[in-house]
Parts: structure tokens; C-alpha cells; sequence
């Protein structure tokens, strides 16, 4: 199906330590396996650590910095969740710069459990309907958007979800929203 066509699109995966690994692996996984080239784009080289549920989980290498990766060169975003991670990424202003690049640029943006986070610093959940881990729910409706209860909302060029339990509507629906956007946006220009 064209709207689900996502080979050679570009995805970015911004995360730091603490991220919850099945909410980045999964996920990855399925936009490799359709055909995406994702990054991990991290504050730090090397490698960041996951959160494996109740403890630590596996490093992932990091395959481009922040202070390296340029949005333009990539058509859509990924935020994975946990708690650690996205309360990490909101705090640091090239991170909520990157986040809110994607959403001047109207590129489409995926984000599970906590990952909403980020984007409330980066003033892109206002007039929103989406969903989250339930504890983000008060932040969200204070940052002016509509949260509902669901296991995964499509709102414009924005889908969220809730939790792990979650991952499989939201790597679908995921799919087919940056499916639609590559084939109306063309995939990202080639750096030098």
C-alpha cells in the first residue's frame, strides 16, 4: 500500500540514558524492517542505556550526536519513552530545539508512555488530542492538549501512545503516518 511505503525514509531517534528499551527497540525494528534508515541521535557518543522495565537494560550504540544531527536531514521522529529519558531530553535546550524543528517543519513524530514530554517543551501539544502514560495526563491537559485514555491517537502528523502494552497499534499506526508523509514530502535532502 503507497501511504505505508517507507523505505529510504529517514528516521531519528532521539534518546538519552534511561529510555525505556522496548518502547526504542521495538519500534526500531519495525522501521528498519519496512524499509527506514533510522539514527540513534544522543547528547553523548557512544552508547546509552536502556531501562529494562524495573532495571537497567542493554546499551544501544548511539549512531550520531546532537550537536551533529541536523533535523532537516531527516524526515520524521521517533521519542521512546520511560521515565528517565524524556525527563532528561526536556531539560536540555538543543534537545527540545531539535523536538520542535520537527514541528515547525510540520514532519511527522511518534511518541510513546513519557516521551510527551519532550514535546511540551517543545510547544508542539497545544490543540492536540493524544494519549500517554496516564501520569502525564495533568502535564499534557495543562499544556493545553486533549488526553484520552486509548492505546493510540493519530492527531494531524502526531501518533502517541501509551505504554508497551501498546507498541504493536502504535508501530502500525506509526508506519502508515510516516508512510503518508513520505510519499508527500519526498524523502530528506542528502547532506554533503
Amino acid at each position: 500500500m503507497a501511504d505505508t511505503d517507507i523505505k529510504g525514509l529517514k528516521v531519528a531517534i532521539l534518546v538519552t540514558d534511561g529510555f525505556e528499551q522496548v518502547e526504542l527497540v521495538e519500534p526500531r525494528k519495525a522501521l528498519d524492517a519496512a524499509g527506514a534508515e533510522t539514527a540513534i541521535v544522543a547528547p553523548k557518543r557512544g552508547q546509552v542505556r536502556g531501562w529494562n522495565f524495573t532495571d537497567w537494560g542493554d546499551e544501544q550504540p548511539v549512531d550520531m550526536t546532537l550537536a551533529d544531527a541536523r533535523p532537516e536531514d531527516f524526515d520524521a521522529l521517533l521519542l521512546p519513552g520511560g521515565v528517565i529519558n524524556p525527563d532528561q531530553l526536556r531539560t536540555q535546550p538543543e534537545a527540545v530545539a531539535f523536538v520542535a524543528a520537527f514541528v515547525e517543519d510540520d514532519k511527522p513524530i511518534a511518541s510513546i508512555c513519557h516521551g510527551p514530554w519532550t514535546l511540551i517543551e517543545a510547544g508542539a501539544v497545544d490543540g492536540r488530542r493524544m494519549t500517554s502514560w496516564p501520569s502525564l495526563a495533568t502535564d499534557l491537559a495543562n499544556a493545553g492538549a486533549e488526553w484520552v485514555d486509548e492505546q493510540v491517537v493519530v492527531d494531524g502528523n502526531l501518533v502517541t501512545s501509551r505504554k508497551p502494552d501498546d507498541i504493536p497499534a502504535f508501530n502500525r499506526q506509526m508506519i502508515a503516518l510516516f508512510g503518508r508523509a513520505g510519499t508527500s514530502q519526498g524523502a530528506a535532502p542528502q547532506g554533503p
